[in-house]
């Protein structure tokens, strides 16, 4: 395994970072089985695990504090989890606001059976909340104790850099880190994200680096598509009648052809494109079993030529996301009548 410095924070990562989103009621709802991958993970040098609250109802929360608590190995693992999206029907119980955040950190403890968090990321936007209000929370949790760092995810690079100076003017921690959407399918991030990460220093996590599956073959043209329980959550990124998914099938043949020439999978040609980049610290892996997981570790190894990334440029420009529905978030005033209208 390699590791890389999450940001400026002095902390050292995995360059893969075992992805939790797959253990539970959405991917494998067998907790031993989910547990073992944990374990083989840290095992092959994975030191970095990232799950989330909203994560099949906190179910992966508990099954990675499970894991944690067999062997000793808390103090081995740098751990990220996420709040942001609905954990209830009550209205304030979602979003970015200090009610909110103070409250769901102590529940997220509490389920990874843990006292602190190591990177406790803001899953998306939310206009509603002042940025100032979110930042002033997530200082006093530092201070406290119960977080060490704090991060983004799927944030656009305006609001990246407005909460870097609202940080500094107030005197607030900063966030250290970006999770953000990357594979050669969605390349969006290269424009303005990546660079303002680097500018501001800035540690990246990248999240689908196989493009929620695109990229391992599981959807090709003249196949019958498979089921997926992703395809009822984000419909728009695998509805074949949509011309953009079209034209990420005629990419993935396209890619299928140059892995085999280089004598890759596909699998491993999209990893290792992600691991790149050099603003890239660490790559976000989901594996539903123990076989998935032997088949991604490999790829930190894996060294693309000028060639093959030259020809992956050709299939998919540099900067370009084929589906817009790839980028994770967009903000509501577009599609707002109310909002763009006077």
């Amino acid at each position: 395994m390699q590791y890389e410095v999450l940001g400026r924070t002095g902390v050292s990562v995995s360059r893969l970072c075992l992805g939790a989103m797959m253990f539970g009621s959405w991917g494998n709802p067998d907790h031993d089985d989910s547990i073992k991958i944990i374990h083989r993970a840290i095992e092959s040098g994975v030191n970095f695990i990232d799950t989330s609250d909203n994560y099949s109802a906190g179910e992966s929360e508990e099954i990675v504090g499970k894991a944690l608590a067999q062997g000793g190995v808390r103090d081995r693992v740098v751990l990220a989890t996420k709040c942001h999206f609905p954990m209830g029907a009550d209205p304030n119980m979602r979003g970015n606001s200090r009610r909110w955040i103070m409250r769901e950190v102590d529940n997220s403890l509490r389920r990874l059976g843990t006292d602190w968090i190591d990177l406790y990321q803001i899953h998306r936007p939310d206009p509603s909340t002042d940025i100032d209000d979110t930042l002033g929370a997530l200082t006093d949790l530092v201070r406290a104790g119960k977080i060490r760092y704090f991060g983004t995810s799927t944030f656009p690079a305006h609001m990246i850099v407005e909460a870097q100076y609202v940080a500094a003017r107030g005197s607030r921690e900063r966030f250290s880190a970006e999770q953000a959407p990357y594979s050669i399918l969605a390349r969006g991030i290269e424009r303005d994200v990546l660079p303002v990460c680097r500018q501001h220093r800035l540690g990246v996590l990248t999240w689908s680096p196989l493009a929620g599956g695109w990229l391992t073959g599981r959807y090709r043209k003249n196949q019958e598509l498979p089921f997926s329980m992703r395809s009822f959550v984000v419909p728009g990124r695998y509805d074949m009648e949509l011309p953009a998914n079209q034209r990420k099938l005629d990419a993935v043949e396209e890619l299928a052809l140059l892995a085999e020439r280089a004598g890759l999978s596909l699998v491993g040609l999209a990893l290792a494109f992600a691991l790149r980049h050099p603003a890239v610290t660490s790559v976000i892996i989901g594996p539903r079993t123990v076989e998935h997981l032997d088949t991604q570790l490999g790829a930190v190894s894996i060294d693309l030529d000028d060639e093959v990334l030259d020809e992956i440029d050709r299939i998919v420009p540099p900067g370009v996301t084929l589906n817009p529905h790839d980028e994770g978030w967009q903000h509501p005033e577009p599609a707002d009548a109310a909002l763009r209208r006077r």
